[in-house]
C-alpha cells in the first residue's frame, strides 16, 4: 500500500483554518450487513471510484452503525466486514489512492459522537424522518439507535471531511453534519470543516421483484453471484405485466427489465434497438432478457476475477485495513487535538 500515504495528506491544520491537506477530503461508508449488489455497484461504488484520483479519501465500513440493528447478533459481522473489503477492492477502490477502513477501530468516532451529541436536542432527534420510519419498521428505540444520525456526523467531520457523495435521499443526514459543525464552531471558533452534499447521480436499479433492490428485500444480484446465479435470478424477474406474449406491445419505460439495460446495455444503442423493438412487440421479454443476461455478465467478469483474486489472499485483505485504519488515525488525532484545544479540554498541553 506504499504510495497511500503519499496520496493522503495529514498536515496539522493551520490557526483559524481547518484544512488538512492541499485537496478536498470526502468520507463515505456503508454498513457491513451483508451481500453487496449491483445496485450498490452502480449507485454508490463507481461514484467513489471516479473521485479518489481527486480527493483525500476515506473509505469506512461503518460496524458500528451496523449494531444500531444488529447489536445482537455479532457472530458473522468479521466474515461480512471481510467480504465487504473485497467487493471493494474487486470493484474499483484502489488503496495505494484511498484509505480503507473499519470504523470501529477509530475510536475519535466514539469521542467526536459525545462531544456533538451535546449539541443536539433529543427533540430534533425524534423528529428526523429515518428515525421514525426504521423505529416503527423495524421496533427500534435504543439510545444508540437514536444517537445514530450524531455518529454519522461524527463520522464525517472527525476527518475534515469537505464532502460527502450522497443521494437526494440521504442529504437529511449531512445536513445535520454540517449543522453540528457550525455549531461548533459558533461555541469554539472556527475548528471543523463544515461539510457539505456531493450530490451525485444514484441510478434507481430495480430489484428481480421490480421495487428498489436492496439486501432486506432480498430481490438482489450480489457482487459475489456466479454467471448462473444471476441468469437465474435474471430469467425470473418481473416484466411490463401488460406484455403478455412476445407480439404484446411492450412499454420499456416502465419495465424494470430496460432499467438494467441502461446501466448494463450502453454498447447495443438501446434507443434505437430494444425500445422501438419492444414497444413494437418484435422483442419478447425471453429475448430481452437474455441479451440482459449476457451485457450484465460480460460487465461483471473483471469484478468476479478480482474476487476470486482477492478472496484467496485474506492476510492481504487484513493488511490493507490496517493501514487505512493507520492513515484514518492519523487524520482523525489531527481534528481531535484541534477539537480539544478549542474547548480547552487538553488538560496537560
Amino acid at each position: 500500500m506504499g504510495k497511500t500515504s503519499s496520496k493522503i495528506k495529514t498536515k496539522p491544520a493551520a490557526s483559524g483554518h481547518a484544512g488538512y491537506s492541499e485537496r478536498q477530503t470526502i468520507l463515505s461508508g456503508m454498513q457491513p450487513t451483508g451481500a453487496l449488489h449491483i445496485g450498490n455497484l452502480e449507485g454508490a461504488l463507481k461514484n467513489w471510484i471516479a473521485l479518489q484520483d481527486d480527493y483525500d479519501m476515506f473509505c469506512c465500513i461503518v460496524d458500528w452503525h451496523s449494531l444500531t440493528a444488529e447489536y445482537a447478533n455479532t457472530t458473522e459481522l468479521k466474515a461480512k466486514i471481510f467480504h465487504m473489503a473485497v467487493d471493494w477492492l474487486a470493484s474499483g477502490l484502489d488503496p495505494d489512492k484511498c484509505a480503507i477502513f473499519i470504523q470501529s477501530e477509530i475510536k475519535e468516532h466514539a469521542e467526536m459522537h459525545l462531544l456533538l451529541s451535546l449539541l443536539i436536542s433529543v427533540r430534533t432527534l425524534t423528529r428526523l424522518p429515518t428515525y421514525e420510519e426504521k423505529k416503527d419498521e423495524q421496533g427500534l428505540d435504543s439510545y444508540g439507535f437514536l444517537g445514530y444520525p450524531v455518529l454519522q456526523a461524527a463520522d464525517i467531520v472527525v476527518y475534515g471531511a469537505h464532502k460527502v457523495p450522497v443521494g437526494k435521499d440521504q442529504s437529511k443526514h449531512i445536513w445535520l453534519a454540517n449543522d453540528l459543525a457550525r455549531r461548533f464552531n459558533h461555541y469554539f471558533g472556527p475548528t471543523l470543516v463544515e461539510p457539505e452534499i456531493l450530490l451525485t447521480k444514484m441510478p434507481l436499479i430495480p430489484g428481480t421483484d421490480g421495487k428498489k433492490m436492496s439486501k432486506s428485500a432480498g430481490n438482489y444480484i450480489a457482487l459475489a453471484d456466479s454467471e448462473e446465479d444471476t441468469t437465474a435470478k435474471l430469467k425470473r424477474m418481473f416484466t411490463d405485466p401488460k406484455k403478455l406474449r412476445k407480439n404484446d406491445p411492450g412499454r420499456p419505460e416502465i419495465c424494470p427489465l430496460y432499467k438494467l439495460h441502461e446501466a448494463y446495455s450502453t454498447a447495443d444503442n438501446i434507443t434505437e434497438t430494444i425500445v422501438p423493438q419492444c414497444k413494437s412487440g418484435e422483442l419478447g421479454c425471453v429475448e430481452c432478457k437474455g441479451r440482459l443476461i449476457a451485457n450484465l455478465n460480460q460487465s461483471l467478469a473483471p469484478l468476479r476475477e478480482k474476487r476470486v483474486e482477492l478472496l484467496a489472499k485474506p492476510d492481504y485483505i487484513w493488511d490493507i485495513l490496517a493501514k487505512g485504519a493507520t492513515l484514518a488515525r492519523e487524520r482523525a488525532c489531527l481534528v481531535m487535538e484541534n477539537v480539544r484545544r478549542a474547548m480547552k479540554t487538553n488538560y496537560r498541553d
